[in-house]
């Protein structure tokens, strides 16, 4: 018989590396110009003038596999580890995955409507009060974890509940009612 931790286990796919070509991190530099313009150069010969910041995967490797995009959305290179960068480069790097994977964070439930497969969620979130609607929650709910929940509502917001153990009892029982 097969436990839940060795399904976890081999549920998550090893990402192999490949970079377009060989970069030398510390000749990595990544700026911002004009104020509101992800920039990057490489050595004293390549700039890239629009510069896109992403995740290879999201959800098992947040802080591993950075990838950075051209303009085109062709890849420049990877980073494995953002711990291999200096701090303000992952300064600038952490600022533009939060506004790409801009995700709220439940604190509790207040109530949760289910009607023909859709259902309205009412949550506080460390953002305030929110309001959204989740088409088919068997699809666009996602367990990262044994308590970790990941919602995505009709509109492609993510909202999370790091840990479902710590939600008070309404809001548990609300949610074990849907999902």
């Amino acid at each position: 018989m097969v436990t839940a931790n060795e399904k976890k286990e081999h549920s998550i796919t090893p990402i192999t590396v490949t970079h377009p070509e060989n970069i030398d991190i510390d000749k990595l530099q990544l700026f911002r110009e004009p104020a509101w313009k992800l920039r990057l150069t490489i050595g004293d010969d390549r700039s890239y003038l629009r510069v896109k910041v992403v995740r290879a995967a999201p959800l098992s490797y947040p802080d591993q596999y950075i990838s950075f995009l051209d303009g085109k959305d062709e890849e420049i290179c990877m980073v494995d580890d953002l711990k291999s960068l200096d701090q303000s480069a992952r300064d600038l790097i952490a600022e533009e995955l939060d506004r790409r994977y801009l995700t709220a964070t439940i604190q509790s439930v207040s109530a949760i409507r289910n009607e023909y497969g859709t259902s309205y969620w009412e949550v506080q979130t460390h953002r305030g009060q929110r309001e959204f609607v989740v088409q088919n929650v068997s699809e666009n709910a996602q367990w990262l974890g044994d308590h970790r929940l990941l919602i995505i509502d009709v509109d492609g917001n993510r909202f999370e509940i790091p840990r479902l153990d710590e939600l008070d009892k309404k809001s548990l029982g609300l949610v074990e009612q849907v999902v």
